[in-house]
């Protein structure tokens, strides 16, 4: 019986009747309205190609950053305790790569299928046990926009952005303000997370913030660079007659840390011998993201790759023409997302305006426009440990080239900061699933057999890292 039938018979009652009638019907309005009211204005209440209930609600929208920038965000609640569990804002890097990706292909509860049209549960969901932010940022990256359309930007820029629209985030959910948080994320955001961390932890707002989380970080430049060939050499990438010369002309006669210098000011003689280097890890087929892994074969141009070959051995000479083969490989393939998200129906459920740029993995607008301004978060990472309020986590799959473990792990030792507990394994599932080390409140590391994009490729030791990470459980 409809709420209009119940009004139509009461005309037709009794006149006792007529008034215990109305008196329902109007509380059974009243209820409707609060109901209405309080349906927050980003929930998402339909969303194409899903076809199975969820536990919780998920929220789309606009956050205001500065100048008429506006960030979009995708916010899923915990299936667990929204009111109990912890707050993550997710960030991935590029610089001007999307977010979005991190939600449907890697720790999100809702992944897009193969084909672009279905959604499916991912069970590794990072929302069973926290609430998550989804932030494409900076403007111009996926859906977020400017209204002037001007996509410069750097460092200091982006994470004041992100700090503004943080603020309008707890705004709009103020509910959340309370609930310990977390800053997390890969790639370039190695340097996203921690300059936004110290907005975060000097900034006026109060914010209760408790740790932060950076998985295959950019972290530092020269650190990535000098690794990755010692990563090429001890994975059978490069011959040790190509080693030798590294170490003749790079290292004093003798490869090690402290002697090779692959970044800095060096004679033709190693830069012909880099040169070689870099044609193995970028240009002969070979999967950047996982070396394990094939690379994808999609007919679609894909930005992923692009973006993050300016980042990948950036201080290296360029390959020598004509090496092996030149052809950029690809390696991964959003094209599944790329289709689902730039459908009408799909935009029009995560209230995105007509007027905003289709949505793609990344944006080479923003990155050509971008200016790094930091080559080391080492001044970063040490006032954020040194608060002695946060507790930190650095951690690396452990056969990625794009940022590999390798230089992650020295830039971890080169902190200098007291070891607690010595490097050891910890397990998933009573496997080995990489190994430990801690420093205090910071703690580094790996996922074996993990590529660059954790969450993905190893879902279930990655989940019950952040839980134990959130938790403050031991590995």
């Amino acid at each position: 019986m409809t709420m209009f039938k119940q009004i139509l018979d009461i005309l037709n009652s009794t006149t006792r009747n007529k008034m215990l009638l109305l008196h329902c019907a109007l509380l059974s309005c009243l209820a409707f309205l609060i109901k209405a009211k309080a349906t927050h204005p980003d929930e998402v209440l339909d969303l194409p190609g899903l076809e199975f209930p969820l536990n919780y609600k998920h929220y789309s929208g606009y956050l205001n950053a500065t100048k008429g920038r506006h960030l979009h965000y995708w916010f899923v609640e915990s299936q667990r305790s929204p009111a109990g569990d912890p707050l993550i804002l997710w960030l991935n890097g590029g610089p001007g790569c999307s977010s979005l990706d991190g939600f449907l292909s890697e720790l999100g509860p809702l992944h897009v299928s193969a084909d672009g049209k279905t959604l499916y549960n991912n069970t590794y969901a990072w929302n069973r046990v926290a609430n998550v932010l989804f932030l494409e940022a900076p403007a111009g990256v996926g859906f977020s926009y400017a209204d002037d359309k001007k996509y410069f930007t750097d460092d200091d820029s982006v994470s004041y952005d992100n700090y503004i629209a943080l603020l309008h985030f707890f705004e709009k959910f103020p509910d959340f303000k309370q609930n310990a948080f977390y800053i997390t994320g890969e790639s370039y955001g190695g340097i996203y997370i921690p300059t936004l961390s110290v907005r975060v932890l000097t900034g006026p707002a109060d914010i209760n913030f408790k740790g932060f989380a950076i998985g295959n970080g950019y972290l530092d430049g020269t650190n990535l660079t000098n690794s990755i060939v010692f990563f090429a050499y001890y994975h059978g990438l490069i011959g040790p007659e190509l080693w030798s010369s590294l170490a003749q002309y790079c290292c004093d006669g003798h490869a090690s840390q402290e002697t090779c210098d692959f970044a800095g000011d060096i004679s033709k003689d190693c830069q012909d011998a880099l040169s070689e280097v870099t044609n193995v890890v970028q240009n002969i087929g070979l999967n950047v993201y996982n070396l394990y892994s094939d690379c994808a074969h999609s007919k679609e141009k894909t930005s992923r790759y692009a973006v993050d070959k300016r980042n990948i051995l950036r201080y290296l000479p360029k390959p020598k023409q004509g090496f092996m083969f030149t052809d950029d490989p690809p390696c991964t393939d959003s094209s599944n997302l790329r289709k689902w998200l730039n459908q009408p129906s799909v935009r029009q459920a995560l209230h995105i305006p007509t007027h905003v740029q289709d949505w793609d993995i990344c944006s080479l607008d923003v990155e050509i426009g971008y200016k790094r301004i930091y080559d080391t978060m080492r001044p970063q990472i040490l006032k954020l440990i040194g608060s002695g309020k946060l507790r930190g986590l650095i951690y690396n799959g452990d056969v990625d080239m794009a940022c590999n473990f390798l230089g992650d792990e020295w830039f971890s030792y080169n902190l200098g900061l007291k070891v607690t507990k010595d490097f050891r394994p910890w397990t998933f599932n009573g496997q080995i699933a990489g190994f430990v080390k801690n420093y205090g409140k910071l703690t580094f590391m790996t996922i074996k057999g993990s590529g660059h994009m954790v969450p993905q490729d190893k879902p279930g030791p990655a989940f019950k890292m952040i839980e134990n990470f959130l938790s403050n459980k031991p590995f």
